[in-house]
């Protein structure tokens, strides 16, 4: 800590960073100074009770006062950072935000007024997020481990290592969507209030044993299951508690034998977690239940944590922003492929395929690093709908993109990298193809484009046994000289190349030649 400056990378350190969490029951706000990417001491921490989720969940819409007072923490928290000499602010908004109709008008409310820009994240990204702050607190080793992350919207449950994550889903069953919808209220018996969410939460289920395997433990984040461990009068070590199952389930039991009241009064919690804290109990059992564990660790972590490690990294990394985001694509789609089984090797070597292409071709077809973006995780993820049916794959991986988020891509590029892949394949886009039809023409040139990009890429691993090992594409008039470099013959792949090359002719007004090595071909 007394180093003045060490090189880690390509940034210099020590860094003082902020963080700041919009959630769906409050707003956290954390500052830490980092003498390496390993090491640091927080600064500041504080909370603001904004419960922004209070409507959302039924009505679809932020509150204006609501909205009123997240500014006004959102600027206290900027005043703060600004008094602590901190440069570097990230702000992230979870499922509250992200589900309203107007969570654009606190976005831009915040960046004119509070002079922070908020981030609206998908619950893959707040998964990601928490990892990076979990792994760093728990000794993950190579056995995969079940993560809980619970907030007031949804709770994102995750399977993963000290590598990575390895499958994730986020579901809509967070603590205040659940108040807001069973209604809890004064004149309800506590126990009935109980009943009715054990049987609610009871229709959590996760994938069966065959794909999950046996995790070495649950690890649990959240500001109510550490409530609960000190209720449950653990303390706090260098890795966290251990809250045994048994606990928490006599935990359970005393909080439904307590009213609202009764739990501030009588167990002295805050007044905005005296009422999620019964729900939070009985989902963190439910999900300890379903993999059959004994107890749970508490990390005492949670995403403003790993929002400050995220963005210590990429420093330390020196990447540029379009580089970090495309790494972030580019996991998250693995993420995403290994929770449909897909054939990954297959749709990596499609990937590294089609970006090799991109990359020599920049020049013809005039697209940028957003572009490939989406090439990437069309290329890694074009076959995922083999997970429904093989017989007309492609339409079925098209429903399973449109449906799914992918960190640092928007729902609005998710709609194009579901169309990408699902030209990948069969015939090319047409302006009858309802989905094609309603995207603007700048976005149909584009997935055009892309796709006939995969198109031969795909080609060049159709038996998917990864035979080509490169490929060198230049523009040479009006054509493109192909040359390939693999393992035997690559017949099949050179005829695949031809048969798939006509949309990229069409798209790109050029001919495909392939070259022999030595030769044209």
């Amino acid at each position: 800590m007394g180093r003045t400056a060490t090189k880690t990378g390509a940034g210099r350190f020590p860094q003082r960073v902020a963080a700041i969490d919009v959630g769906s029951s409050g707003i956290r706000f954390v500052a830490a100074r980092f003498s390496s990417p390993e090491r640091w001491e927080t600064l500041l921490s504080l909370r603001v009770p904004v419960r922004l989720g209070h409507g959302v969940f039924l009505e679809g819409r932020l509150a204006p006062r609501l909205i009123d007072a997240a500014v006004r923490a959102l600027a206290s928290f900027r005043a703060e950072a600004d008094k602590l000499g901190i440069r570097q602010l990230r702000a992230v908004a979870t499922s509250a935000v992200r589900e309203s109709e107007n969570g654009d008008l606190l976005v831009d409310r915040a960046r004119r007024e509070a002079g922070v820009t908020v981030e609206v994240i998908s619950g893959s990204e707040e998964a990601r997020l928490v990892h990076a702050a979990v792994r760093r607190r728990v000794p993950l080793g190579r056995r995969s481990w079940l993560l809980a992350d619970l907030g007031g919207g949804s709770v994102e449950i995750s399977l993963a290592d000290a590598e990575g994550i390895r499958w994730s889903e986020s579901h809509t069953m967070g603590t205040v969507r659940l108040v807001e919808e069973l209604c809890e209220t004064d004149g309800q018996s506590p126990a009935a209030f109980e009943r009715l969410l054990q049987q609610y939460v009871g229709t959590l289920h996760l994938p069966p044993a065959e794909r999950l395997g046996r995790p070495a433990g649950l690890i649990a984040t959240g500001g109510n299951i550490e409530a609960l461990a000190k209720l449950a009068g653990l303390s706090v070590g260098l890795h966290g508690a251990t809250l045994p199952v048994e606990s928490l389930r006599r935990m359970t039991r005393v909080l439904s034998r307590l009213s609202y009241r009764e739990r501030i009064s009588d167990l002295g919690l805050r007044e905005d977690r005296a009422d999620v804290i019964l729900p939070a109990a009985v989902i963190y059992e439910r999900v300890a239940a379903l993999i059959g564990a004994r107890t749970i660790r508490v990390p005492f972590v949670g995403l403003k944590d790993g929002v400050l490690h995220d963005l210590v990294d990429r420093i330390a990394s020196g990447t540029t922003h379009e580089d970090y985001r495309q790494r972030l694509v580019h996991d998250g789609a693995l993420v995403l492929g290994r929770r449909y089984a897909f054939d990954e090797r297959h749709g990596r070597h499609v990937m590294q395929l089609a970006l090799s292409l991109f990359d020599q071709l920049s020049a013809l077809h005039g697209l940028g690093s957003r572009e490939r973006g989406l090439l990437l995780a069309a290329g890694l993820l074009h076959d995922i709908g083999s997970y429904v049916s093989y017989k007309r794959h492609h339409r079925h991986s098209m429903y399973l993109l449109s449906h799914a988020e992918l960190p640092g891509l928007t729902p609005h590029d998710m709609e194009l990298v579901a169309a990408v892949a699902r030209y990948h394949r069969k015939s090319g886009p047409r302006p009858a193809h309802p989905e094609f039809a309603r995207l603007g023409p700048s976005d149909r040139r584009r997935v055009v484009r892309l796709a006939a990009i995969l198109r031969l890429a795909d080609a060049l691993d159709r038996e998917h046994r990864q035979r080509v090992h490169g490929i060198r594409a230049r523009v040479a008039g009006k054509e493109v000289v192909v040359s390939l470099e693999g393992r035997g013959s690559l017949v099949l792949e050179r005829w695949a190349l031809r048969r798939k090359a006509r949309l990229f002719e069409q798209a790109l007004g050029v001919r495909v030649r392939l070259r022999e090595e030595g030769g044209a071909k």
